[in-house]
Order: structure tokens, then C-alpha cells, then sequence
């Protein structure tokens, strides 16, 4: 009997990194390490980008990727330091420029969320705005 996958095996979804991608921005990444050793940094990056792919919050990130505080801090502290710049343009030259990103400011709100009673402290305000 041959088992379908051993324990060590890691299973790639959909759109995790590809062997390519990984190979562009692996010599990107920061190697100085103080203190305890990080995790799989291809893991964390699947996490992060499978975080900003779906949009849900930080805590829902599935567990294949590791704890979710890792993602966020790994995140936050490599922007901080600008790294996601440098590995953005290294990705994007790799595809000779090819590559489609979607703006928050090309999404439309859903059709429920689009008239939302405005939350104020004082109405008045709203009533002096309207009649201006």
C-alpha cells in the first residue's frame, strides 16, 4: 500500500506561490535574524497574500499557513522596513510588467451596504449640510 502524501509534504493551494514567483523574491528577503529563528517564510507569504486576496480579517487566515499573529507581524514590520516595495517591483519585472493588481477604489459597495443610515453625534448636522 503507497500512501497518497507523507506528513512532510505540503500540499499547495490554489494560489500559493508558485515555484517561479518564490525563486524571484526569495533573494529579496531579509536574512538578518536576531533572537529565535523565523518561521517558513513561503508559508508566511501564502498566509499574507491569501489575507489580502480574500479580505478577511487577520484571525481567519487558515492554519496550513501558521499562526496568524505571524502574518501580521511579519507583515507590518516588512513594511515598515519597505521591503513590500522591492518585492513588488522584482515581481513585476519578472513578468516583464505584466501584472494586474485590483484598487480598493474600483470595488463597488454591495447594493445593501451603499445606503447605510450616517452614525453622528449631533443630526443637526446633517440637516444644515443637506439644506447648503
Amino acid at each position: 500500500m503507497i500512501p497518497c502524501c507523507t506528513r512532510q509534504e505540503v500540499i499547495m493551494a490554489r494560489f500559493d506561490l508558485t515555484d517561479f514567483e518564490w525563486s524571484v523574491i526569495q533573494p529579496l528577503l531579509p536574512t538578518k535574524i536576531r533572537g529565535v529563528a523565523r518561521a517558513d517564510d513561503r508559508k508566511v507569504l501564502n498566509g499574507i497574500f491569501w489575507r489580502l486576496r480574500t479580505g478577511a480579517p487577520w484571525a481567519d487566515i487558515p492554519a496550513r499557513y501558521g499562526p496568524h499573529t505571524t502574518c501580521v507581524n511579519r507583515f507590518n514590520s516588512w513594511r515598515r522596513a519597505g521591503h513590500w516595495a522591492r518585492i513588488l517591483e522584482a515581481v513585476s519585472a519578472a513578468y516583464d510588467g505584466d501584472v494586474q493588481m485590483i484598487d480598493s477604489s474600483s470595488i463597488r459597495v454591495h447594493q445593501h451596504a451603499a445606503n447605510g443610515q450616517k452614525k453622528t453625534r449631533d443630526p443637526v448636522a446633517w440637516v444644515a449640510r443637506a439644506a447648503a
